[in-house]
C-alpha cells in the first residue's frame, strides 16, 4: 500500500530540488516512489503541474513501436512492409499519445490542482506517492529544504515525525 505525502515549500523551484533528491535516494533504494507531481504557483497566482511520469510521451513511444510492428506485419500481407511500417507507426504514435493524455496515473490531477490552488503565490508543493521508505535515512536528507506538511495518509506518529524533521531547519 502506498502513502501520499504533500509538502509545501517556499520558492518556486524548491519542490523540484526535493524531487531530484528523492530520485537520487530512490537509486540508493532508500525510497520507492509510485508517482510524484510538483505544483508551482507563480507570483501571479497561476498554478502549473509538473508530472514526474510524462504519460503523453510514453504513450506515443509505446504506441509508435507497437503500431510499427503491426503495420509491418499487415504490410507483409499486402507485399508492402515499408508502407505498413510507416502507417502503423504514425497511427500507433497518435493513438498512444491520445491515450496518454486521457489517462490519469497515480495521484488524481483534480486533487493536485485543488490543493495546489491553496499554496501561497511564489511557492511550490511536492505530491509524492510513496510505496516504501527508510525514514531514518530519508528524513535527514530532506531537512535542509524545510517545508510544511500539507496533507498525508501516514499514521499520526509518522506524520508527526515528518513534521518535526522538516521544522528543524525552520527553527
Amino acid at each position: 500500500m502506498s502513502d501520499l505525502v504533500v509538502v509545501g515549500f517556499k520558492g518556486e523551484d524548491t519542490a523540484d530540488q526535493v524531487l531530484n533528491k528523492l530520485h537520487a535516494l530512490q537509486k540508493e533504494h532508500l525510497i520507492d516512489l509510485a508517482d510524484a507531481c510538483i505544483v508551482v504557483r507563480d507570483l501571479n497566482g497561476k498554478v502549473r503541474l509538473k508530472q514526474a511520469v510524462p504519460l503523453v510521451g510514453a504513450g506515443a513511444t509505446s504506441g509508435g513501436f507497437s503500431g510499427a510492428l503491426w503495420g509491418t506485419l499487415i504490410g507483409l500481407l499486402f507485399l508492402n512492409p515499408l508502407a505498413g511500417l510507416l502507417t502503423g507507426a504514425a497511427i500507433g504514435a497518435g493513438a498512444g499519445a491520445l491515450s496518454g493524455a486521457l489517462v490519469d496515473y497515480g495521484i488524481d490531477d483534480g486533487f493536485i490542482r485543488s490543493l495546489g490552488a491553496t499554496i501561497e503565490p511564489g511557492s511550490s508543493a511536492l505530491f509524492a506517492l510513496v510505496r516504501s521508505a527508510t525514514p531514518d535515512r530519508v528524513l535527514p536528507e530532506l531537512q535542509p529544504f524545510g517545508g510544511t506538511v500539507l496533507r498525508t495518509s501516514l499514521s499520526t506518529e509518522q506524520e508527526e515525525r515528518l513534521r518535526q524533521a522538516l521544522q528543524k531547519v525552520q527553527a
